[in-house]
C-alpha cells in the first residue's frame, strides 16, 4: 500500500512566514490600488519568494497494513462452573475464536480468569484492563467477556476505543436459595444468650411452592445439629447459647432445594470466642491445714474465679466451751449451697473433707446428681480418705474414680507424668515447665510427702507418686467431670518448697478441663487454616487414630493421613483447591474449617445478569447476549456505528499500519526560486519605470 503528501520544511518560522504573506499581499494590493503596471509581477515574485522560504517537497510512503486485535476475557470463576456454564462458555470460546480466525487482519487475544485473591470474585474489568494495556491501543477493534455478568471491580472498567460485548451464561429459568448472616457477636459470654441474625431468601425464576417454612440446620462445634424451622425472605434474630468457652464454631445450613442452581450458598459459618463471665468455685476444707490458705489464695488470685469458701472450724467432736453464737456472724446457708444453688457452681472442690455429720448424705448425694448432670468436682485427698470417714464412704464414691486401700505412705516423691498423662492434655508438658537440671529424667520440680494409696476402678492415671502409684486420676461421669488428687501436699510447691512446680497451671487445666473446654478435650479433631492451607490436629488417649476424610465444598472428598507429632496428638495437612466450609470426619469425630467465607463471594449472587455491565457496554455501543439463545456471528461495522444487534456482535476495524520505506523529492530548488523572484521583481521595476 503507497500513500502520498506535500510535505514542508520551511526555512524560517511559521510565524514569520505568515506575516511575510501578509506584508506581500498588503505591498502588491498597494501597487494595484496606485495603478502600477508591475504589480502582478510583484505579485509572482512575492509568490516564488515564499514558495522557496516554505520548502515543499512530495513524500510518499510504503505501508505495510498491521492486523486489528480483538480482546476476549474467559470467566472461569466459582459461579461459572455451576450448571451447564462451563459447557456453555467452551462453546463461546470455540465461536469467537473461529469468527475472529474468519475475518481479514484479525487477531484474538485472550486471557482466563480465575477467583480473586482474599475472596475479592470476579475481577473481569482489571482482567481486561491488564489485557489492553499490553496491546496496541491503535490495533484494538473491540473486545468480548464471556461470563454470568457478575462483575465484583466495574470501577476498574478500561475507556476501550473499541466496542465491548458480554457472551452471558446461564439459562433463564435458574433460581436459587440463599443463607446470609447479616450480624453475629464475636464475642459471647458463655451460658448467655447470643443473637444472630440471618436471612434465606430465594432468587431467579423462583417455582411456586419454593417459599413458606424450611429447615435450618444449627450445630455449634462438634455438637449435634438440631433443626429449627425459619421462613424464606424475612429477616430472623436467633438466639443462641454457648456452652463453653474458646472459640466456638457455629454451622447453619439449609438443606438444598429441587432444582436450585447451587447449594454453596446455602450454608454459613459463624465463629464466636466464648468468654466466661466469672468462673464460679465452691471451695470445702474440711480443717484448717497448711494447703487450705494455698488454695484459697490460688483461687482468690484470679479475677475471674468468684470463690464461695466453706470452711469447718470446728468439727462436731470438738468441745472446747465456745458458744456457737461465737464462732459466726451468721449461719453458712448450707441448704441453700447444696441443695438449692449447687447447679449455679462451675466447680466444688473438696479439700481434705471427711464426713462429720456437717453435711448430711441427701447434700452429698445431690452433688452426685450435679455431677451426672454436668458439674465437677475436684478431690484433694488427705489422710482421712483413707479412713472410714472418708467421702468414698458416701454416695459419691458412685462418681469417683478410685477407691482408698486404707494406707497412706508418707514419704518423700516427686510426682510422675505417667504414659497416659504425657498424651492428655491436662498433664501434657507440664515436666517442660520445670526441666530437670541434672538430666535424671525426672521432673525439676520439688518434692511431696504423702500419698493416699489408691486402687483406680476407672478414668485415666495421668499423676503417679511412689513406686507408680496413682496419684491424680480424671474421669467422665454422665456429663460432668470429676478429678481426683490423692495427696494434700501440693500446697509445697506453691510455697516454692525445693524449687516449686506448677500447681498454678495444674489446677488451671484442671479447671479448664471440667469446664469442657475445647483446647482441653482428651479425644477431639481440630483444624487451623492459613490462607486455603489447612493442619489437623487429632488428640486422643488411644491408639493411632485413622485418616481425616475431608469433604470440599464441591463435594469431593480427600482422605488426609495423620503423623505422630507428640504422644497422643497427631497431625495432617492439606490445602483447600477454593474457599468454603470444609467437613473433618474421623471415627466418631466430626468437625468443620471455613476457608474464607463458607459462602465466598463468588455465590452471593449467582442468577447471571447482564444489569452489572449495562451501562458500561452502552457506552460502548456493544450488547449482552444469552448464550442459551444463541451464539451471534461477529461482524465488522464503522467506528461511531451500532456494534450489536439482533444474532451478530459488531468490530471496528483500526486500519492500522507501520511504514515500511519513505521517499521525499524536493519540489523547489531554493536558490533557483530566489533568483525568479529577484527577477521578477526586476521585471516589475523595468515595466513600472517606462512610463
Amino acid at each position: 500500500m503507497r500513500a502520498a503528501d506535500i510535505l514542508f520544511d520551511p526555512l524560517l518560522p511559521w510565524m514569520a512566514i505568515w506575516i511575510a504573506c501578509a506584508l506581500s499581499a498588503l505591498l502588491v494590493g498597494l501597487a494595484l490600488w496606485r495603478g502600477g503596471r508591475g504589480w502582478w509581477l510583484r505579485g509572482l515574485a512575492a509568490i516564488a519568494l515564499l514558495v522557496a522560504i516554505a520548502n515543499p517537497s512530495y513524500q510518499v510512503e510504503q505501508r505495510e497494513p498491521l492486523s486489528d486485535f480483538v480482546l476476549m476475557v474467559v470467566d472461569r470463576t466459582a459461579s461459572q462452573q455451576i450448571g451447564a456454564r462451563a459447557e456453555q462458555t467452551d462453546a463461546a470460546i470455540a465461536r469467537v475464536t473461529e469468527a475472529v480466525a474468519a475475518l481479514p487482519d484479525t487477531e484474538l487475544r485472550q486471557v482466563i480468569l480465575r477467583d480473586g485473591d482474599d475472596n475479592a470474585g470476579s475481577l473481569a474489568m482489571s482482567a481486561l484492563a491488564e489485557l489492553a494495556a499490553e496491546q496496541p491501543r491503535a490495533r484494538i477493534a473491540g473486545a468480548v467477556l464471556v461470563s454470568d455478568g457478575l462483575v465484583h471491580d466495574i470501577a476498574r472498567a478500561p475507556d476501550l476505543p473499541a466496542p465491548l460485548h458480554l457472551l452471558m451464561t446461564g439459562q433463564e429459568e435458574d433460581w436459587d436459595r440463599r443463607l446470609t448472616i447479616k450480624s453475629a457477636p464475636a464475642f459471647a459470654i458463655v451460658g448467655e444468650e447470643v443473637t444472630l441474625t440471618l436471612r434465606i431468601e430465594n432468587s431467579g425464576a423462583v417455582p411456586e411452592g419454593a417459599g413458606g417454612l424450611v429447615t435450618l440446620m444449627v450445630g455449634v462445634g462438634a455438637e449435634e445439629p438440631f433443626p429449627v424451622q425459619v421462613p424464606v425472605g424475612q429477616d430472623l434474630d436467633m438466639p443462641l447459647t454457648l456452652s463453653h468457652g474458646g472459640m466456638n464454631v457455629v454451622r447453619l445450613e439449609v438443606d438444598a432445594a429441587e432444582g436450585e442452581l447451587t447449594d454453596r450458598n446455602n450454608a454459613a459459618v459463624v465463629q464466636i470466642n466464648g468468654v466466661r463471665d466469672r468462673l464460679r468455685v465452691l471451695l470445702v476444707s474440711g480443717e484448717p491445714h497448711a494447703g487450705e490458705r494455698t488454695w484459697r489464695n490460688l483461687l482468690k488470685s484470679d479475677s475471674s474465679v468468684d470463690l464461695v469458701h466453706f470452711t469447718i472450724l470446728r468439727p462436731p467432736e470438738k468441745q472446747d466451751g465456745v458458744p456457737v453464737t461465737e464462732l459466726s456472724l451468721i449461719a453458712f446457708p448450707t441448704r441453700e449451697l447444696f441443695l438449692e444453688k449447687i447447679d449455679e457452681f462451675d466447680l466444688i472442690i473438696f479439700d481434705r473433707y471427711k464426713r462429720r455429720g456437717i453435711l448430711p448424705m441427701i447434700y452429698l448425694d445431690n452433688v452426685r446428681n450435679y455431677v451426672e448432670r454436668g458439674g465437677a468436682i475436684l478431690v484433694a485427698a488427705g489422710p482421712d480418705f483413707a479412713t472410714a470417714d472418708s467421702l468414698y464412704r458416701s454416695p459419691l464414691s458412685e462418681i469417683l474414680p478410685a477407691m482408698p486401700t486404707s494406707r497412706v505412705i508418707e514419704q518423700g516423691y516427686r510426682p510422675q507424668i505417667t504414659e497416659t498423662g504425657n498424651k492428655h492434655p491436662v498433664t501434657e508438658g507440664l515436666d517442660r515447665l520445670f526441666p530437670s537440671v541434672e538430666d535424671s529424667g525426672e521432673p525439676g520440680w520439688g518434692r511431696w510427702f504423702r500419698l493416699v494409696e489408691l486402687e483406680p476402678e476407672r478414668g485415666q492415671v495421668v499423676l503417679s507418686g511412689i513406686e507408680e502409684r496413682p496419684l491424680l486420676v480424671l474421669d467422665r461421669v454422665g456429663e460432668g467431670r470429676v478429678a481426683l488428687l490423692g495427696s494434700d501436699h501440693a500446697w509445697l510447691w506453691s510455697r516454692g518448697f525445693e524449687g516449686g512446680g506448677p500447681q498454678m497451671e495444674l489446677l488451671r487445666r484442671l479447671a479448664h478441663w471440667t469446664m469442657k473446654e475445647p483446647d482441653l478435650e482428651e479425644e477431639a479433631l481440630t483444624a487451623t487454616a492459613e490462607g486455603l492451607d489447612v493442619t489437623l490436629t487429632r488428640r486422643t488417649l488411644g491408639e493411632t487414630p485413622e485418616a481425616v476424610e475431608v469433604t470440599a465444598p464441591d463435594g469431593q472428598v480427600q482422605v488426609v493421613p495423620l503423623t505422630e507429632a507428640a504422644p497422643g496428638r497427631y497431625t495432617g495437612r492439606f490445602s483447600g483447591e477454593e474457599p468454603g466450609l470444609y467437613r473433618l470426619v474421623e471415627g466418631e469425630l466430626t468437625g468443620v474449617v471455613a476457608l474464607g467465607p463458607a459462602a465466598p463471594k463468588e455465590f452471593e449472587q449467582t442468577i447471571a445478569s447482564a444489569e452489572p455491565l449495562a451501562d458500561m457496554l452502552a457506552a460502548r455501543r456493544g450488547g449482552a447476549v444469552r448464550i442459551e439463545e444463541g451464539l451471534p456471528r461477529i461482524r465488522q461495522v464503522r467506528e461511531g456505528r451500532t456494534a450489536a444487534g439482533r444474532g451478530w456482535i459488531g468490530i471496528t476495524p483500526r486500519g492500522a499500519y507501520q511504514t515500511a520505506d519513505v521517499t521525499i523529492i524536493p519540489l523547489v530548488a531554493p536558490l533557483l526560486f530566489l533568483l525568479l523572484s529577484i527577477g521578477l521583481m526586476l521585471g516589475a521595476w523595468l515595466r513600472e519605470g517606462r512610463r
